[in-house]
């Protein structure tokens, strides 16, 4: 671009505004967006969200509730060739499940006897994990939370073998590295790698990590920017895999034919490319099959309706 620039002012000043004017727009009209560390920054992230899960079995409606309050510290350990290596801390947790035969309210920083739970939670807090993100912001890997989750789950030592059992899957299922890479890979704008330009619609394709078996299509559009900041509205289209099984409550064995639509709205911070601000909506709906199990009483497979409502917001402010 400078090469032509200087040859057309070499040709005359008759040239040189036409050429002017042509490159000022190019330049104005593109932008770089990518994730930029410095060894040493530390971010706070709080995210609030509520998932609510419904299902139909004898036309009788089953409503399990998940409610996250949370706040993690963002260390920045280095960023090589941009590749971030990013630490992780829990500095709060609360979580809320409740269903039809349990309730779980959990503070990991206000103590309860009566709560398994709570101890479990309260061994994660301020305990580090790792997280390598490439500059576009595709996730490398996730590196010592499930070591956590396992050191964790010893507080439910006291319970009995089948309840011990729900608790690591409840614990593993929220909070683990196939669920918190899950988040994070929906929080996170995955960048494209050339300059883009207003209304510009890029994508990528990721798993469903945890629970059901499928996959997300993530969908970006470029909306506005300034110096500062950025606008990105996004969609994602949620398909799964209606033969293969998975665990829902209960322990039971299931298979899903659903999909849904996830609904995002970013403003992202330029100097780091993470959103200062993100809400997000998804709603899913399909149907389970219930496998036949004796154990469980299921006499022959079940067709059960199923909807699922999220609604999630997060906020990351730069602390130093």
């Amino acid at each position: 671009m400078m090469k032509r620039f200087f040859v057309s002012m070499a040709l005359g000043s008759a040239l040189a505004i036409p050429a002017f004017a042509q490159e000022q727009p190019e330049q104005r009209d593109y932008i770089d967006l990518s994730y930029n560390f410095q060894k040493g920054q530390q971010f706070e992230l709080k995210q609030e969200s509520r998932s609510e899960t419904y299902t139909t079995v004898d036309d009788v409606t089953n409503r399990v509730t998940r409610d996250f309050n949370n706040t993690i510290t963002i260390n920045v350990d280095d960023n090589i060739a941009g590749v971030a290596t990013l630490t992780f801390r829990y500095k709060e947790l609360k979580f809320n499940f409740n269903t039809r035969n349990q309730n779980i309210l959990v503070d990991a920083n206000t103590p309860n006897d009566k709560e398994p739970f709570q101890a479990a939670l309260k061994s994660i807090l301020d305990h580090p994990f790792t997280v390598t993100l490439q500059a576009t912001g595709y996730i490398t890997k996730i590196n010592g939370l499930d070591e956590l989750l396992d050191k964790a789950s010893a507080t439910f030592s006291s319970l009995k073998e089948n309840e011990q059992e729900a608790y690591k899957k409840l614990m593993k299922d929220q909070f683990g590295t196939n669920a918190f890479r899950s988040w994070l890979e929906q929080l996170l704008v995955t960048y494209p790698v050339r300059s883009i330009k207003l209304g510009t619609r890029w994508e990528e394709n990721v798993p469903i990590r945890t629970g059901l078996v499928g996959s997300i299509d993530l969908y970006w559009n470029l909306q506005t920017w300034d110096a500062k900041t950025v606008k990105i509205n996004g969609t994602g289209k949620v398909n799964t895999n209606k033969v293969e099984t998975f665990t829902i409550e209960d322990g039971i064995q299931a298979t899903a034919e659903i999909n849904g639509d996830i609904m995002t709205n970013y403003l992202i911070d330029r100097s780091s490319g993470l959103p200062s601000i993100a809400a997000q909506n998804t709603e899913m709906n399909g149907t389970y099959t219930y496998l036949a199990n004796k154990a469980k009483r299921i006499k022959k497979d079940i067709k059960v309706p199923v909807r699922i409502v999220t609604n999630a917001s997060y906020k990351i402010k730069q602390m130093k």
